[in-house]
This record gives C-alpha cells, structure tokens and sequence, in this order.
C-alpha cells in the first residue's frame, strides 16, 4: 500500500503543480471562464470577485500541489483537495451535460480538453484523492525537520501569488522554448502569429452543426422540441426556453473570428490595417474609465517619434464612441486615429488595459502592459528597434 499512496501522491501533486502553472501564466483566462459560468447561472453579481478567487484558486493547486509531494500538514491539505476535487467534477459534469458551457479551461488555453474528457479526468483524480484521504494518517513528511517541509511550502505560496502578480501586470510570459506549454501565450494574438491569416477558414473548412432544442410547457410538464416538430400551432404549449446544442463539431475555422477595427466614420478598416506593409501600432484601451495610466507621456512620446518615422499608430478602444471621442481629447491625442473594438477582442488580444502591440506585415511582433512601454525607438535599414 505504501507504493500506491507514494504514486498516487505523486501524480496529484504534479498534475496539479502543473495545472496551477499553466493557469497562472494567465490569470484572467480562468477570470472569464468563472464569469461565464456565473453569467450562465444568473449570479452575475459575482462577476466582480472572479479575478480575486481565480488569483487564489490558481495559488491553491501550486500551493496543495507542493504540499501532496512534501507532505507538510498532509490531513489538512487532502481535506481541501478532496472538497476541491468534488467541486471540480461538479463543474466539468455541468459543463458536459448540461451543453451551456463549451470548454471549462482546466489548463487554461493552451492544452485543450473535451468536456468529456475533463469530466472523467475529474472523476478519475477524485477517486485518488478519497483513496489518499482514507489512508492520510500513514502520509509522513518526507524531511525529518518540520522547519524544512514549511518552508518548501511557504516558498511555494510566495511563487504562486508572485508569478500571477507579475502576469496580470506584465502580461503572459512567453519562452517558446519551454516544455510541455508551461510559460507559453497561447492565445491567438501571440508574438508570431499574423492576424489577417488567423481570420481565414482553411480551404477544406468545415462549418459546426448545431441543433436548436425548445422546451416548452403544458400543464406543468416539459417537453423538448426541436425546430422540425415544435408545437408552433398549438397554443396550450408555452414557451420555456430555447438552446443551441452542438450536433458535429467544425473543423478549419478561424482561429479569430470577431476582430473588426472601425474607423470614426463607422468604416471597417481591419483588412486595410493588418495588410499593410511595414510595422503598425496598435494601443488596446479596453475601459477609458478603468484604464492605468502608467507611462502615458512614454506612450505618447512613442505615438509621436512613430508619426515621424510615417509608422502607422492607432488606438483600439472598447466604448461608445462619445466615451473614446471624450477621451482623445482629454488626453491630447487628438492627432492619433482611434478606432472602435469588441471589448472581448481587446480581452483577449492585451491581457492588461490598457497594452501596446507591434504588428510587421501584419504579424505580431511584440506586446507591452502599460508598465513596459518602450522608452525610445529608432528606424534602421527598415528594422524598427525599441528600447
């Protein structure tokens, strides 16, 4: 029993060290994903702690999984994995038979699982875990001195806030190089990628099929209907609700598929701008009335020397056109053009609002969070380098 315990402690303090890494390379990935589980609840009075319990959500998994291996205060630690656990698989059940939620994004965006295979996954590591539970008194710390075994763990509590306190304000990490995804920007905005490329179905693009499922009511009774046999001429059925199920999944969509920069006169400029040839700037202003404004002379400055070198600079911002209009001109920057896009885009194309991106020919080359602004930049033989 001892080797089984050991192994089992093993596979649950790594995956779960490594789902917390993952995750916390992008803290707000998990943000959203707990908003729309919220939103597809109602409790949309949640919304505004999400990030909070994300934070430290994300910090748990390091943290318990950190302590599985070590076995520091081990009957406390499983206790909470378990409850955790059983949690977990209530989400992924949801998710998997109920159709509303499509992934539950348990290692965030850049290894994606099925709900089909998170839920089993869920099961499977919840079944460990109870094992692990019910034999928790013949878990023993691996050093002899309780100093040691305490400090690991508090060393590991101080990464895990720190590395999401460094993610959420410097944006995602990103090391191509790194193993198995760890420290990866996996999201379709990544330095590397072309944008107007990343718009295009594949030749051979195949569309999702969806079905759409009515429930309706009659003498208190529910009834599912699809849109071929609905009860459309009989008045004593009242409708309930409707929802759409996916039936196949596509293959060969885009990868972006919502991206569309308007131009003041309600003019869509997307193709124009991620076609272009040489470099662009983009600046992402998710929300004037939220945004931080860390370094905004640093910003303007490099507005200016870009307008100098003819490098086209523009602004992305996520409101009302009033709103941006209004601050354009509180900010003195009336000279540069902005643009109107979809506040989920800018989520997810600059994780901090607002941020700085270089596209070349339409690929991205770099991005900035508003505390890491290029100090200075100079134009070369063609080459653009910032410093």
């Amino acid at each position: 029993m001892k080797y089984i315990i050991w192994t089992f402690r093993i596979i649950l303090g790594l995956l779960f060290i490594f789902s917390g890494l993952i995750k916390a390379n992008d803290p707000l990935g998990l943000t959203y994903k707990m908003n729309e589980f919220f939103e597809v609840w109602n409790m949309n009075y949640m919304v505004k702690y999400t990030e909070f319990m994300s934070v430290c959500m994300i910090a748990f998994e390091i943290i318990t999984g950190v302590a599985m291996l070590v076995g520091n205060y081990f009957r406390f630690y499983i206790t909470l994995l378990l409850l955790l656990n059983i949690f977990y698989t209530f989400l992924t059940g949801y998710a998997l038979y109920s159709g509303k939620i499509k992934e539950c994004g348990c290692f965030g965006d850049c290894i994606k699982l099925t709900n089909t295979v998170t839920f089993y996954k869920d099961v499977v590591l919840s079944l460990i875990t109870l094992v692990l539970y019910i034999y928790r008194y013949r878990v023993f710390p691996i050093f002899q001195k309780a100093a040691i075994n305490a400090s690991i763990v508090g060393a590991s509590v101080i990464f895990a806030f720190g590395i999401q306190w460094y993610t959420l304000t410097h944006l995602p990490i990103n090391i191509p190089s790194a193993p198995l995804s760890l420290f990866h920007d996996c999201l379709p905005y990544k330095p590397g990628n072309n944008l107007w490329e990343k718009m295009q179905p594949d030749k051979d693009a195949v569309a999702p099929v969806y079905q759409t499922t009515f429930v309706y009511e009659k003498n208190g009774v529910k009834q599912n209907f699809t849109d071929k046999n609905y009860p459309w001429q009989d008045s004593t059925w009242k409708f309930v609700s409707s929802k759409n199920v996916l039936v196949k999944e596509g293959s060969g969509q885009p990868e972006i598929h919502d991206l569309t920069l308007t131009d003041a006169n309600e003019t869509d400029q997307t193709e124009s701008i991620l076609t272009a040839k040489g470099y662009t700037f983009l600046w992402f202003l998710r929300d004037p009335s939220t945004f931080k404004s860390n370094n905004m002379d640093r910003l303007k400055s490099l507005a200016a020397k870009a307008a100098a070198m003819h490098i086209p600079f523009y602004v992305a911002c996520s409101a009302d056109r009033g709103i941006c209009k209004a601050f354009q001109e509180a900010w003195g920057m009336k000279d540069i053009p902005f643009l109107i896009v979809d506040g989920t885009v800018s989520k997810t194309a600059l994780r901090t609002n607002p941020g700085l991106m270089l596209l070349k020919d339409g690929t991205v080359v770099k991005k900035w969070s508003y505390l890491d602004y290029p100090k200075d930049m100079t134009l070369e033989n063609g080459n653009l380098e910032l410093k």
